[in-house]
């Protein structure tokens, strides 16, 4: 199995759409809580899905089951929270959620996690990917 992973924040549209050109990738899962801010540009859900379509050919998927809670973003983002702790929170609501064993394998498998950081080292989508690698053991991770 493979999953890969996105961040949109400072990538053009050319520049994401053009990483999203891999083989094997069939659907982009959003791992957002919130996938509608006018912060998010052309990734807004809705113009996603649109363009995922019209440009990859490819399917859109929300789940946000695979996000931080509010809870742990704003400890984190607005209140300067460190990332250990941050880790550490999201990784326990991982497990609470129980994620391993309701999120189907056939959706990660050739899925595009997307999250807004430009990098995946401190980001949630590395987490998730990590996470499910742990649980289910035959799973490469790739960055885009």
């Amino acid at each position: 199995m493979k999953v890969f992973t996105i961040g949109f924040t400072k990538k053009n549209a050319e520049q994401f759409f053009g990483r999203l050109k891999q083989p094997g990738l069939v659907r982009l899962v959003d791992a957002r809580l919130n996938n509608v801010s006018q912060l998010a540009g052309f990734t807004k859900k809705d113009d996603l899905r649109f363009f995922l379509r019209q440009i990859r050919n490819i399917d859109y998927l929300h789940m946000p089951e695979l996000a931080p809670s509010q809870d742990i973003l704003d400890d984190y983002k607005k209140n300067g929270g460190d990332w250990a702790t941050y880790e550490r929170k999201f990784l326990a609501l991982m497990e609470k959620r129980r994620v391993e064993d309701n999120v189907s394998k056939d959706i990660i498998n050739g899925g595009c996690l997307l999250c807004s950081e430009p990098t995946p080292e401190h980001c949630h989508r590395r987490l998730v990917a990590e996470y499910l690698k742990s649980r289910w053991g035959d799973l490469e991770i790739v960055h885009l």
